[in-house]
């Protein structure tokens, strides 16, 4: 997947963006708004019935927009993600913690009745802000 920026919006190329019109990402002066990110490369869900393994290909994603935007890992200040299934809050948050580390910015977890594709397990947004 390559990221293009064009003015202050990053996209990704996602099948979902230019069908919805979003960008990945959004970039407001020191702030760098990702949108909702799955597991989905060149159009295909990668890691399918595997909740950690589409978390870390999810913020990979949603990290690579932030670095687009002009900051990095160490400004996220937001996590949030959705799951499909109430087992899967463990194996997202494991993933969060080994890619955010001492970063620890706020995050909220929620249960949703389903995301686009019923073999997506698990969207992430985050937010980067330059303190």
């Amino acid at each position: 997947m390559s990221m293009e920026k064009t003015g202050p919006r990053v996209f990704s190329g996602g099948i979902w963006e230019e069908r919805y019109g979003y960008a990945r990402a959004v970039v407001i002066g020191e702030r760098v708004i990702v949108s909702g990110c799955t597991a989905t490369v060149d159009g295909e869900l990668q890691h399918v019935g595997d909740a950690y393994l589409q978390s870390r290909t999810a913020m990979d994603i949603a990290l690579e927009a932030v670095e687009m935007g002009g900051l990095t890992r160490v400004d996220v200040v937001m996590v949030r993600y959705y799951v499909v299934d109430h087992d899967h809050f463990d194996r997202v948050g494991q993933a969060i913690a080994e890619v955010f580390g001492d970063v620890r910015p706020a995050c909220t977890g929620v249960r949703v009745a389903g995301l686009v594709d019923p073999r997506m397990l698990v969207e992430i947004e985050i937010e980067a802000l330059r303190a």
